[in-house]
């Protein structure tokens, strides 16, 4: 009676396991080093799960995810560890799913290890290697208890309590290249696997991938005749060829792309000796941006670097390497374009043709703005910026520098301000003309202001300024004058909503450089450079915030200055009736004390200057005026105001 209890409990068991078994439900242990760990930072694709048909049965705790090892869970990446990537076990999964029947689920269990040797997954090594191994693989190693041999068996053993093993992928090799005794130590591994956990090898395959090849620049390139030959030692195994499989810049792993066929390639293996014919999912393919011929790299770009680009349709071209990213934007004029990876760890970008003239730019990498590197860096924006130069033709040459035209000098000075706010040193520029160091000839002096924003740099970057006086000046157009550029305290942005005014005036914003240009400036200007210290050889200009602070210095102090400019200049709030004490009533009076005044603007300008042009005139001032044609509120519109602005100066 008790055998038959026993002979009947022991029926009823095997009935409950063969039916808690799914036979549909495809397992496939996938183990090896850094290419099956994952090495390439997954992208948006990855990283959604294709469903509940693609499983993944953890083998470390991925708390994040709310994964536990041993547990089921829908696949996504990373399959690995926590902080690992993109893997072939990915889009194998995905691809076997597209290519069985949808009764039919697959597993996989993963464990790799960067760098680890055949030894550290044969029982009998492991010990040892353990001992030996390097500090930075201590890690990866505690993280399946110093045997991911047995981590591997012990979840094998479990899965196959809710499926059936039908295949063992395996990536590894390149640490072993060169070893002759490899091949037996990979066929000792697979025999262990079959033998522990009872499978039997003509019906569980050896799938081996093949190592970074980069066209033959692989750093383990000799892995790969040892890897191709692994069938002669293994009757089932099947090489997976990774012939034209795209990698990282490191020659060593694959990229995003390259795992992504890889995986589909395995999958593609397995469909076909299983009986299924295989199809792939949809995969987002690389854009590729085509260069034109006639592209040529901008003169911002710092030498030895091919990009930037701007092509004769004005269409500017970006490129960066950046592997570990997932999201690439150039903001260039306040426009975004998402730069396209091109499957090897790079990104470009193509813009919509720009206008001419000098614009700045930005890159963001998973939404961080930095300057390119490859760009010549511009104080813009409130900030450091990248730049870029869109040429105009000809008609651009009296802002570049030309062979015969003797070159001034931009000097860069440093001024002790005790009218500061806190009492400090201050920085400025200083053009001074070519004829300058060959006589004891007195100069005028152009004060000139950049825009809120900007530096003191900013005119003879952005703006060429010395170029524009060089060749005024060597045409006969312009007198020699000297110029000289101050950060105007107005780097930092205009604090619009802590209420301090912006009207033309009753400034707040850029403020404080008045009493320090008046004080400081002017009298350090007089005594270090031969100039004309007299209001009659003094102007002052500026381009948007800079015009601002031109009418507001000069304006007050017209017993200091005789001549002025405004380019795009910022001016709100201004009653031509009553501004600044009425100075504006008395035309006669202004037009004797002015000998010059001027203000230019773009046609595409948010900045407007014909309203305050019509209303000056209207009170008899003489005022002279032009519009950039095709411009806004940009650098080639304050360079063209410039040019035509010191024609001007200082005639009489």
């Amino acid at each position: 009676m008790k055998k038959f209890l026993f002979l009947l409990c022991s029926i009823v068991m095997m009935h409950v396991q063969a039916h808690a078994q799914d036979q549909n439900f495809y397992i496939f242990l996938c183990f090896g080093q850094s290419n099956m760990e994952g090495n390439a930072r997954p992208e948006a694709q990855d990283l959604t799960s294709p469903g509940p048909r693609f499983l993944l049965m953890p083998a470390v705790d991925f708390p994040d995810k709310g994964r536990k090892m041993g547990e089921w869970c829908e696949a996504s990446a990373p399959l690995c560890r926590p902080n690992t990537g993109l893997t072939p076990a990915d889009w194998f999964g995905r691809t076997m799913v597209a290519s069985t029947p949808d009764n039919i689920k697959i597993g996989v269990i993963h464990v790799a290890i960067g760098g680890i040797d055949i030894k550290g997954f044969l029982p009998d090594s492991i010990p040892s290697y353990i001992k030996k191994a390097p500090s930075w693989m201590k890690g990866m190693l505690e993280a399946y208890d110093n045997n991911p041999y047995e981590r591997l068996v012990t979840l094998a053993k479990k899965a196959q309590k809710d499926g059936v093993i039908k295949g063992i992928l395996m990536h590894q090799g390149e640490t072993n290249t060169g070893d002759p005794k490899w091949a037996g130590m990979v066929q000792q591994v697979y025999d262990r696997l079959c033998g522990d956990l009872k499978l039997k090898p003509e019906e569980v395959n050896l799938y081996v991938g093949n190592i970074v090849q980069a066209n033959g620049q692989g750093v383990c390139i000799g892995c790969k005749k040892q890897i191709d030959e692994l069938p002669q030692t293994i009757h089932t195994c099947q090489v997976i060829s990774s012939d034209d499989c795209t990698n990282g810049p490191d020659r060593l792993h694959f990229d995003a792309a390259g795992y992504r066929e890889l995986g589909c390639r395995y999958a593609e293996a397995v469909a076909r000796h299983l009986g299924f014919e295989p199809k792939r999912p949809h995969i987002d393919m690389p854009k590729k941006i085509e260069v034109p011929a006639d592209a040529v790299t901008v003169e911002n770009a710092i030498p030895g670097n091919e990009f930037p680009k701007i092509d004769k349709e004005r269409r500017a071209y970006f490129s960066i390497e950046a592997p570990q990213a997932r999201k690439v934007v150039v903001d260039i004029c306040n426009k975004k374009y998402d730069m396209q990876p091109d499957g090897k760890g790079g990104f470009m970008a193509v813009t919509d043709p720009l206008p001419v003239g000098f614009h700045y730019y930005f890159m963001e990498v998973n939404g961080v703005r930095f300057i390119d590197p490859a760009s010549e860096t511009y104080f813009g924006c409130n900030r450091e910026a990248g730049g870029l130069e869109v040429p105009e033709g000809p008609e651009g040459d009296y802002y570049r520098p030309q062979v015969g035209v003797p070159a001034g000098q931009v000097r860069s000075i440093y001024y002790h301000s005790p009218n500061s706010k806190i009492g400090e040193w201050r920085h400025a520029l200083v053009y001074t003309p070519a004829e300058y160091e060959k006589g004891k000839k007195r100069y005028p002096v152009l004060y000139l202001q950049h825009g809120m924003g900007e530096g003191e740099t900013s005119w003879a970057l952005q703006g060429k300024m010395q170029h524009i006086m060089d060749n005024a000046i060597a045409k006969g157009e312009a007198v020699p004058m000297i110029v000289v550029m101050e950060s105007g305290d107005i780097k930092a942005p205009f604090n619009f909503a802590g209420g301090g005014s912006n009207q033309q005036g009753r400034s707040e914003y850029g403020a404080s450089f008045y009493p320090v240009l008046l004080n400081d400036l002017i009298p350090y200007i007089d005594s270090n450079f031969r100039t004309k210290a007299d209001r009659e050889n003094r102007a002052m200009a500026g381009l948007s915030w800079g015009g601002h602070q031109t009418l507001d210095i000069v304006l007050n102090n017209l017993d200091k200055f005789a001549w002025m400019g405004t380019f795009s200049g910022a001016i709100f709030g201004l009653d031509v009736k009553t501004a600044y004490d009425g100075v504006f009533a008395d035309a006669d009076a202004f037009n004797k004390k002015i000998h010059y005044f001027y203000m230019n603007w773009g046609s595409d300008d948010f900045v407007k200057g014909q309203p305050l042009v019509d209303s000056l005139r209207e009170m008899g001032i003489k005022v002279d005026a032009s519009e950039s044609a095709g411009t806004g509120h940009e650098f080639l519109t304050w360079r063209r105001g410039l040019n035509a602005f010191i024609k001007h100066l200082f005639k009489k």
